[in-house]
């Protein structure tokens, strides 16, 4: 089976270590980059993150710097979900490679200019550097073949009661990205908040022996630490986002999802970095993004379990 090429850009933070597993570990992604972003944690501390994990899992890619802050506003984090290092709970190898020597946006220009196949992003954090690269280098659009992204939701919000937190840092590249015309699949919170782990995952994960799951397990035991405290409807599981915008490329029959337009908020008083999603097609207007909003979550876990099994 041909591998699919991507671009990731995301800003680990915990639950991005556990979708790169799912990338690498799966077998079936040609991963040109791993572009950082930073949200979760700063952008020095992500980019350090990005480097730790992929010694930790043994393979070789090209990792950028990306922005070190959102495109008009202050940069937030989320430390107080995924710890002061942005990936606390487990102990990795010291980085064995060091960043590429230019930064995301024209790594970005770079690996686009020169494929000869389009090439699906994958998004997991602030759209940032995703932005900067349309502003900078809109020429190359059409070699971007979807983009794959976490964030968002139809029904609510994690920051705000309708602003997801990869949105609400950066609205106003969301709304660029958004608007792009670029085939998007989004994954918000609607099916991420289905896409839980529970401590038997967690088990499991911790039970394949190798180092890479005994590192998944110790970063779920910090992350679920948050959710037990904070999303008891959850009952007592974590939402596992990020692993969703990686797993719907392998298998988009696992997941429900509905053709919708979508506009991103950037200027309300109480709605700041909302996705206003047309869900009930009030507007009449042309679909522009792929909205999924549920997951085969028994599925989700085997998937990741296989994959992390395929890793030292």
């Amino acid at each position: 089976m041909k591998k699919i090429p991507v671009i990731i850009d995301c800003d680990p933070g915990l639950d991005d270590a556990l979708m790169l597993m799912l990338a690498f570990g799966s077998g079936r992604f040609d991963v040109k980059a791993i572009t950082t972003s930073a949200g979760n944690q700063t952008q020095d501390k992500t980019l350090f993150n990005a480097l730790r994990l992929i010694s930790l899992m043994e393979v070789k890619v090209p990792v950028y710097r990306g922005c070190e802050k959102p495109l008009l506003r202050e940069l937030l984090v989320s430390d107080h979900v995924h710890g002061e290092s942005g990936l606390d709970g487990a102990v990795f190898p010291a980085p064995v490679s060091e960043a590429e020597s230019i930064l995301a946006v024209e790594g970005i220009a770079n690996i686009l200019r020169e494929s000869e196949e389009k090439i699906t992003i994958v998004p997991t954090g602030p759209l940032t550097n995703i932005a900067a690269f349309l502003l900078a280098f809109p020429n190359l659009k059409n070699k971007i073949e979807r983009i794959s992204l976490m964030g968002g939701g139809i029904f609510r919000g994690n920051m705000t009661p309708l602003a997801e937190f990869n949105i609400y840092a950066d609205p106003e590249a969301a709304a660029i990205v958004y608007d792009s015309g670029i085939p998007i699949t989004m994954c918000g919170l609607d099916v991420t908040h289905k896409a839980v782990v529970f401590q038997k995952d967690i088990e499991t994960f911790r039970s394949i022996g190798n180092k890479t799951g005994l590192a998944a397990a110790g970063l779920l035991e910090f992350f679920s630490i948050f959710y037990r405290e904070n999303r008891i409807e959850l009952e007592g599981g974590a939402a596992l986002h990020d692993p969703c915008a990686i797993a719907w490329l392998l298998n988009p029959d696992m997941f429900k999802s509905k053709p919708c337009y979508v506009a991103v908020e950037t200027n309300g008083k109480l709605t700041s970095g909302a996705t206003v999603v047309d869900y009930f097609t009030v507007l009449q207007k042309e679909p522009n993004v792929e909205v999924v909003y549920d997951i085969d979550r028994e599925q989700y876990i085997e998937m990741l379990a296989a994959a992390i099994k395929n890793l030292p």
